[in-house]
This record gives structure tokens, C-alpha cells and sequence, in this order.
């Protein structure tokens, strides 16, 4: 039951061990991420990203532990600088590319991998969802509708707050607030559940949600903007409040990330994707979204199993730990 974690800090361990006693010295940038790196970032972004743990928590633990933290400006082989945004009457004084920059966006870009494997996994409700969109599945349309009323709020709202969110949320004593707050969170859902319904009795399926309970979710995922939050976590829970099995509610979270999951991948490409490629290169981008693709199918089928058997409470204890662990390190 707990191989995905295992092998989650298995390969962090990896990747320390490779950093370990490196210089802190910039190097030129398509060396900047290794083979090693992008397999550590692939396995983090595939195993936590559909469980609610959050990947984006875990992702900025992982590049602060492989040293791709890095705010100097990088230069090329010649020792001039590199620009992302070169200085102009709109940029003054420019927007330097660094490490970091590319690390945040690789972490974005990458999830196309979960992404896919999510589609593989549950193609008969995609498959469904179409059939609804051409008017041959009147269930087919309610899960569609009910999958954009939950990914829409998010939109509005990431958005709005992008700049903010990357400006002052992406650290670590962010990610450790998030983790126990939604840990009680969890516990607290999970109980009750258990009051009203009991383990495996709640019945009902996504499609026949009201359109009412399913914006409640899609608001409720806005939470989730805050690292360490997770998308998974607050929409799970979310089902659970409507009234969804937690196996249902699971399958929900996992429909409603594909818009909102692809949507981020998206707009990070095209606003600092070109900036990453001239970093990281191709191969390793490539390289952690096929990473990121098979482990996300592993854990999608280990997050089913542990939530029909034990709930959330499992991952909440998981949270409470890893937040623990990462006080301590950072306060000594």
C-alpha cells in the first residue's frame, strides 16, 4: 500500500545523493537539470498529483532539495546574461532567466503526463462525456456539465491571482501551513462521512449532482491555489459533501483535473515555456512528463484502493508527518 510513497522518497533520496557536495556555481544553462532530476521531478509530479498530498507542495520541497532554487541571473557560454524578458519601456529593468523561473514552470509543464494517464485510465467517461456534447447521452451531458461548473471558478480565480500566488506562496513555510490545515480538513470530512453514510454507503454518481453542489467543488478547488493545499484533496472532500462514494468522489477530482491541470500546463508554456526549453532542453521535459505519465497510473489506481478501504484519514496522517519533518529540518 505504501509503494508509491516508498518510491517517492526512494528517488528524492536520488537526487540528494547526486547534488551532494556539488559547488553552488551556475552553471551553463541546458546542464542545469540532469537525467537524474528530471526522473526524481517525473516520479514526484506523477505520485503526488492525483493524490491528496499535493504535487505542488512536494515539487517545491523536490527542487529545493536538488538545489533548482537558484534566483541568479544564468548566462551563456560566453558569460552573458539571459534574459526571459529583456529590458523594454514595459520591463525596465528586465525579467532575468533563472533556475528557479524554469524549475516552477517544468513542474507545470510536466503534469501533461498525469494528465495522460488519467485519460487512459478513463477514456469511457471521456468517451461519455463526447457522446453527451453530440446529444446521444443525457447522463454524458449532466458529467459534462457538471465537470465545467467545477474547473470554472478555478479559471476565474487562477487568473486573477497568478502573479500574486507565484509572488509570495511558492515556499516552504507555505506548503507546511497548507499540509496541516488540510490534513484537519480531511480528518474532519472523513468523519463526517463516516457519521452520516459509513465507509462504501454512499451512493450516487457524479453526473446526477445537482449543478449547484458541483460549483460548490469547483469553488472549493479554489483553495487549491495555495501550494500544498492539493486540487485533489479539496475537490475529494468536495464529493464527499455532495454526497459522493469516496471511490465516486475520486473519479470526480480525477475528471475535473484534466481541464484544470491541462488549462495550467497551457498558460505556463506559453508564458515562460520558450524560457524553459532554453534552460532544461527538450529531452528531460520530455523525459519527466513520460515519468510523471506512468507513476500518475500507479498512484490513480493506489489512491482508489485506499479510499475505498480506509478513506482520507490515511493521507491526512501522511500530511501531519510530512509537515512535521519539515518544520524540524527547517527550524534546525
Amino acid at each position: 500500500m505504501i509503494r508509491p510513497f516508498r518510491t517517492l522518497l526512494f528517488c528524492t533520496a536520488l537526487g540528494l545523493l547526486a547534488r551532494a557536495g556539488a559547488a553552488e556555481t551556475v552553471a551553463p544553462p541546458a546542464a542545469e537539470l540532469s537525467v537524474g532530476d528530471a526522473i526524481v521531478l517525473g516520479v514526484v509530479e506523477g505520485v503526488t498529483e492525483f493524490l491528496p498530498i499535493s504535487s505542488t507542495g512536494h515539487l517545491i520541497i523536490a527542487n529545493r532539495m536538488l538545489g533548482l532554487e537558484s534566483e541568479a541571473q544564468l548566462t551563456d557560454a560566453a558569460g552573458q546574461p539571459l534574459w526571459h524578458k529583456r529590458p523594454s519601456t514595459e520591463h525596465p529593468d528586465g525579467v532575468p532567466l533563472t533556475l528557479k523561473l524554469a524549475a516552477d514552470t517544468y513542474a507545470v509543464v510536466i503534469q501533461v503526463g498525469a494528465i495522460g494517464a488519467v485519460v487512459l485510465l478513463y477514456w469511457q467517461q471521456l468517451i461519455l462525456m463526447l457522446a453527451g456534447l453530440l446529444g446521444r447521452s443525457s447522463a454524458g451531458l449532466r458529467l459534462l456539465r457538471n465537470v465545467a461548473l467545477a474547473f470554472l471558478p478555478v479559471v476565474v480565480f487562477g487568473l486573477l491571482l497568478h502573479d500574486l500566488i507565484d509572488r509570495y506562496l511558492f515556499s516552504i513555510w507555505a506548503v507546511i501551513v497548507a499540509l496541516v490545515a488540510g490534513a484537519v480538513l480531511m480528518l474532519w470530512a472523513e468523519r463526517w462521512r463516516e457519521a452520516r453514510t459509513g465507509i462504501g454507503r454512499a451512493k450516487g454518481d457524479a453526473a446526477d449532482l445537482p449543478p449547484r453542489k458541483a460549483l460548490y467543488i469547483g469553488l472549493g478547488q479554489c483553495l487549491a491555489l495555495w501550494p500544498g493545499t492539493s486540487r485533489s484533496m479539496v475537490t475529494i472532500v468536495g464529493g464527499y459533501l455532495a454526497g459522493l462514494s469516496p471511490a465516486k468522489a475520486a473519479e470526480f477530482s480525477f475528471l475535473v483535473g484534466l481541464p484544470t491541470l491541462g488549462g495550467a500546463a497551457l498558460y505556463k508554456s506559453l508564458k515562460t515555456g520558450p524560457a524553459m526549453i532554453e534552460v532544461f532542453g527538450w529531452t528531460n521535459v520530455l523525459l519527466g512528463a513520460a515519468v510523471a505519465a506512468v507513476s500518475a497510473a500507479l498512484a490513480v489506481k493506489f489512491l482508489v484502493h485506499v479510499l475505498s478501504r480506509y478513506g482520507l484519514s490515511f493521507f491526512a496522517y501522511y500530511r501531519l508527518t510530512l509537515a512535521a519533518v519539515l518544520a524540524a529540518i527547517y527550524l534546525l
